[in-house]
Order: C-alpha cells, then sequence, then structure tokens
C-alpha cells in the first residue's frame, strides 16, 4: 500500500500534529452561537426575515454561499488518486463502507422512529416529529470528511488508509447520498421534494468537489510547502462560516428553544447512540477480520463521524431555517467533538485488548 510513486500527494494531506483550536473548542462555540443567534433573533427579527428571502428555487443564497467557505476548503485536502491504493486494505476499507452505507443511515432511521415518533415524542412539538427524523437521517446519511483527518491522527491510524477512505467515501457520497436520503425519508413517510434534493446534492458536493479539486492541482503545482499554508489558512475561514451559518439557525430557531429548551437534549439520545453503535461495531468487524489496529482505529471513527456540514446545508435547503431537520443536524455540530474525543480515547486505550485478539488469529 506505501509505494514511492504515492508518497508525495499523501504527505501533501497529512493531518495536522495536532487538533486545532477552532476544531478543539468547537462545541465552545456551537454553545455560543446557540445563545448570540437566540438573543440577535430576538432582538433583530426584521434582519433575519431578509436573509431568510434570499432565496432562489429554494436555495438560500447567504447560506449557500457560507456552506461553499465551509466545505472547499476540507474538500481541497482530498486526493482522488489516492483510491487507487485501497487494495491494500480491503478488509478496513469493506468494513468501513458496510458501516457508512448499508448500517449507519438506516440505524438512524430506526433510532429516529423510536425515540422521536415514540419515546420522546410527548415533548416534542407534534408538528416537527417528521422533520426531526428527517434531519437526523441527513446527518447519518453523511460519511465525515474533514476531521476524519484529526481523529485518525489522535489514534495513530494508518494515514494512507484514511486518506484512501475518504477519497472513496466522498467518491460514492456523489452518487448515493440523495439515493439513501429520499429512500430512508419514503420509508419514514416523509415527502421526499426530488427537485431540491438533487439541487442539494449538486450545490453541496457534485460543484464544491470540482472547484476543490481544480484549487486543489493549483495549488500542488506550486509546491507543496504552498499547498499546506493554503489549507491551514483556509481552515479558520471554515470553521467561521459554519458558525456564521448556525447564528442565522439559531437566530430562527431560537423562539422554539426557549419554549422547549429540552429538545437538544431529546435529539440528541439517538446520535449519541448511533456514534457508539458504528464504532464500536466497525472496531470489532475489523478485529474479527484480523485488521491491525492502526486501519481499526480510523475505520472505526470514519464510520461514526458525520459530515455535519453538508448535513446542515441540506436540511436547510430541503426543510427552511425554522425546521426540526435543520435543528437535528445542528445538535449533531454540537456533540460531535466532545463525542469523538471519547471514542478516540476508547480506541487508544483497547490497543493492548485489540492486538491480543489479532494474535489469536496468526494466519490472517
Amino acid at each position: 500500500m506505501r509505494h514511492a510513486e504515492s508518497a508525495q500527494p499523501v504527505v501533501a494531506d497529512a493531518p495536522a500534529q495536532a487538533i486545532g483550536f477552532f476544531e478543539r473548542y468547537l462545541t465552545l462555540w456551537v454553545a455560543l452561537c446557540i445563545v448570540a443567534g437566540i438573543a440577535l433573533g430576538q432582538a433583530m427579527p426584521g434582519f433575519f426575515a431578509t436573509v431568510a428571502s434570499m432565496e432562489v428555487a429554494q436555495v438560500n443564497l447567504p447560506v449557500g454561499a457560507l456552506i461553499w467557505v465551509m466545505i472547499i476548503p476540507m474538500l481541497i485536502r482530498i486526493d482522488f488518486g489516492a483510491m487507487g491504493q485501497v487494495a491494500g486494505e480491503w478488509r478496513g476499507i469493506g468494513v468501513t463502507l458496510f458501516v457508512n452505507w448499508l448500517v449507519k443511515p438506516f440505524s438512524m432511521a430506526l433510532l429516529g422512529w423510536l425515540f422521536v415518533r415514540h419515546v420522546f415524542a410527548g415533548w416534542l412539538p407534534a408538528g416537527q416529529l417528521d422533520s426531526y427524523v428527517a434531519g437526523l437521517i441527513l446527518l447519518a446519511a453523511a460519511p465525515c470528511t474533514a476531521m476524519v483527518f484529526v481523529w485518525s491522527q489522535l489514534c495513530k491510524g494508518d494515514p494512507y488508509f484514511t486518506l484512501s477512505q475518504v477519497a472513496l467515501n466522498d467518491a460514492i457520497m456523489v452518487v448515493a447520498f440523495a439515493p439513501v436520503v429520499a429512500l430512508l425519508l419514503g420509508l419514514s413517510s416523509i415527502a421526499v421534494p426530488w427537485d431540491t434534493l438533487v439541487i442539494s446534492v449538486a450545490l453541496y458536493i457534485v460543484v464544491p468537489v470540482a472547484v476543490a479539486q481544480v484549487i486543489r492541482r493549483a495549488l500542488l503545482a506550486r509546491g507543496d510547502a504552498a499547498y499546506r499554508r493554503a489549507v491551514a489558512a483556509l481552515g479558520p475561514y471554515a470553521i467561521s462560516a459554519l458558525l456564521a451559518t448556525l447564528v442565522l439557525l439559531f437566530g430562527f430557531q431560537g423562539q422554539a428553544i426557549v419554549n422547549q429548551p429540552l429538545v437538544i437534549a431529546m435529539l440528541a439520545v439517538p446520535i449519541l447512540i448511533q456514534v457508539f453503535l458504528n464504532s464500536g461495531l466497525a472496531y470489532l468487524l475489523n478485529r474479527k477480520l484480523g485488521v491491525a489496529h492502526c486501519v481499526a482505529g480510523p475505520s472505526s471513527l470514519i464510520g461514526a463521524s458525520n459530515f455535519f456540514e453538508l448535513a446542515v446545508a441540506t436540511a436547510i435547503s430541503l426543510f427552511g431555517f425554522q425546521s426540526g431537520a435543520a435543528l437535528a443536524t445542528v445538535v449533531g455540530v454540537l456533540i460531535e467533538v466532545p463525542v469523538m474525543l471519547l471514542v478516540v480515547r476508547i480506541v487508544n486505550r483497547s490497543q493492548p485488548w485489540y492486538e491480543a485478539g489479532i494474535q489469536t488469529h496468526p494466519s490472517r
């Protein structure tokens, strides 16, 4: 899997040596955005109404611009040429794809149905139940892209495997995201606005991927150092755009949250369960198959985390700023960092147990 001709692009995409300042405290920033958004929404309702009205074909233009600023810096890091490296770790790749595309979205749809429509139904706004379930489905149907590099580095994951897996997931997402979302929304008896869904996939997956790859090639043509500097410089803009989007979203959601503050806690329950369910399943399957720990770690983390920027953008496009779907995806942002850091800790501390299990099957 490691050969000389592939070393350069992989090194260029190696993650930073430590989780960045913005990423490390993302939960704090999101919490502050909740407070700021609610306060501004109450103080400046006219401004938020104006922002909400700036739409073309059900796509909010300010949010669309912010989403591009969020997503493109992350996609610049992806080398689709790395997909040629997947053959050497086909078992780890297979486990991750199985969990990402056949387990995770469907298990979330089930958990959403169980908790939103049954366990917590009496405490949630009746008119938003379908929308909450839709948001949870959107969150689970988008495998993580950028933050996976951080989680992989923190668990000493194989960077070659991580890069290959992320590139493969992004390629699959271009064609599979819309059908999976439409299928699960249909199974959940939620109307599927196909035209808006297709527009969302084009705007928030296809076009950003193409633009990012053009920028990536131009940066790499200027040398690895220039590429690294550009990626590092763009990172804070991506996080800032995410936080600005959340302020807008909570400006519209503020009154509903003030009226029912436990909504966020209730929506967090199925998200937390699916994180531990999917990461644990991927970790155990890799161990059963005799996959090296440096591959099993990122495999389980990729299977658990979400491309929440895409989920937020699609939820807003499909259901609007004030929808339960948009709020549900933002809850995923709120808990992503602390929960994934906990999963990283579990993966690291369990390494002796994991490797002892592999050693009992030396033929693998």
